[in-house]
């Protein structure tokens, strides 16, 4: 009898499976979050098991405002964080309470396909709008707006989620003036933000929270670990308040008391950066060597982007491929990837795919890159 599953992906046996994008399984800090749970508890206070204050541990909330202020480019107090259960939850939560069914939502052409998912759990009516190697391209908002203001508009603004491009600085600014002109919500995904393997991003979105139509979305997931279920949202105090007032945590408490005190002990005790230091290292090197075996091993013509940071690797093949239909062929040559129609809320992006380098080390990820070569 086989072992019950654990974990959402598993590898497929014998394929190099670029499509996952989960931090891999040899970088997960199972001794560091040893170490902060003996520090958490460690002490008689029991709090933590009980039901928590709806905003999220206050010394969570206090420990990460200084770990944010630090590396966002701006000063962030702990009453403009919000604890969740990850970006997904957050996301969920903020269409629950600030969207009804059939109201718009503008999202990038491409876009991260799970969030499309919820979105679409939630009745919401999605417009794509155009990016360019600099990110989202504010005029086409300015255009969509002026026929209808959406309820939000969602954006990875760093190292985007599946095309790993980073909006540029003046983009962040108009848009975020956008949001406050015509009284829409911005969500800004943030998770990959931290991840630098070159120059260092601008500021973070999170910079314009306190304006009050900002929501900075973070999460643990790709710093520290999945598994925590962990992550947070930063606004304007009235906005949160929406968030901490919902009838789920007047029910529920607080979202994930117990886990919030062990990652506030590591923030603590510097092993989030220490951490954090060793995996971009380690994430810099894999992204590198797929770059690297891709330019070796393609057709000429197929160009490779260099990613700055993040997960992915976003490849465009010639005009009139179908990635979908070449998918069942790559994986019996022993390789996976993610077709780019998954990543458009029009279904088109035929011709692209996402590969992710988080998962493998440089030689696996090199033989990946043959065997996607091979087929191409």
């Amino acid at each position: 009898m086989s072992e019950p599953a654990t974990t959402q992906a598993v590898p497929r046996e014998g394929v190099v499976d670029l499509a996952i994008g989960h931090p891999a399984p040899e970088l997960l800090p199972l001794s560091l979050i040893r170490q902060a749970s003996r520090s958490a508890l460690g002490g008689p206070d029991p709090s933590m098991l009980q039901y928590g204050i709806e905003q999220g541990d206050a010394g969570l909330r206090t420990a990460l405002a200084a770990f944010l202020s630090e590396r966002c480019g701006c000063s962030i107090r702990p009453g403009e964080l919000f604890l969740s259960n990850g970006v997904s939850q957050a996301l969920d939560l903020i269409c629950t309470l600030f969207t009804r069914p059939g109201d718009r939502v503008f999202v990038e052409e491409p876009t991260y396909f799970l969030a499309l998912r919820i979105f679409a759990d939630h009745g919401l009516e999605v417009t794509g709008l155009p990016t360019d190697d600099h990110g989202l391209i504010p005029e086409a908002v300015e255009r969509e707006v002026a026929v209808r203001t959406p309820a939000f508009l969602y954006l990875v603004p760093t190292f985007q989620n599946p095309a790993g491009r980073t909006l540029s600085e003046p983009r962040r600014e108009r848009l975020a003036a956008l949001a406050r002109e015509h009284g829409f919500l911005l969500l800004a995904d943030e998770v990959y933000h931290f991840l630098s393997y070159g120059a260092k991003p601008p500021s973070a979105m999170a910079c314009f929270a306190a304006q009050g139509n900002v929501l900075s979305l973070g999460s643990f997931s790709k710093i520290l670990a999945p598994g925590l279920r962990l992550g947070w949202v930063q606004g304007a105090p009235k906005t949160l308040a929406r968030l901490a007032r919902c009838g789920m945590l007047d029910s529920g408490g607080g979202l994930n008391p117990f886990v919030s005190s062990v990652v506030s002990a590591a923030l603590r005790a510097g092993l989030v950066q220490e951490h954090l230091d060793r995996v971009i290292g380690e994430y810099g090197a894999r992204a590198r060597a797929l770059a690297t075996a891709l330019r070796e091993n393609l057709p000429a013509g197929i160009e490779v982007p260099e990613p700055g940071g993040g997960f992915f690797l976003w490849l465009a093949l010639p005009p009139g491929t179908d990635t979908a239909q070449l998918l069942p062929q790559a994986l019996a040559r022993g390789v996976a990837f993610v077709p780019g129609t998954l990543f458009s809320s029009t279904r088109s992006l035929g011709n692209f795919l996402r590969l992710s380098f988080s998962y493998y080390e440089p030689d696996r990820l090199a033989e990946g890159a043959r065997r996607l070569a091979s087929l191409l």
